[in-house]
């Protein structure tokens, strides 16, 4: 079943120099251990590459069922060098939310427990 990354997850980013960070917090555990193991840093780099030029890397914080992806070389020098659209960084995890997921329905009924 294809259904877009927000349906499932609420996410926030963030910036630092030349790096963006993009969090997702998945609204329930089920969610979270899919997300796991279906939600890669290769999945991420290749829906961003637009504008992220470095690797991708993700941390799992399982206590706040959310993961982490750092972004690197995402701003094109950080928010005073660059002429990106969103030299900030603060766009990015709601661009990540207009990504298409292919779910399985009985992890996506999990939305309702």
């Amino acid at each position: 079943m294809k259904i877009k990354l927000i349906d499932i997850c609420y996410a926030r980013s963030g910036d630092k120099g030349e790096n963006s960070n993009i969090g997702l917090i998945f609204k329930n555990e089920k969610l979270y251990k899919w997300g796991c193991e279906n939600i890669t840093e290769d999945d991420v780099k290749n829906y961003l590459k637009s504008f992220v030029k470095g690797k991708v890397v993700r941390y799992k914080l399982n206590n706040l069922a959310s993961l982490n992806f750092i972004l690197y070389d995402s701003l094109g020098g950080g928010g005073s060098d660059s002429l990106l659209n969103d030299a900030q960084g603060k766009t990015h995890a709601q661009f990540l939310l207009t990504m298409n997921i292919d779910i399985p329905k009985k992890i996506k009924d999990s939305l309702n427990e």
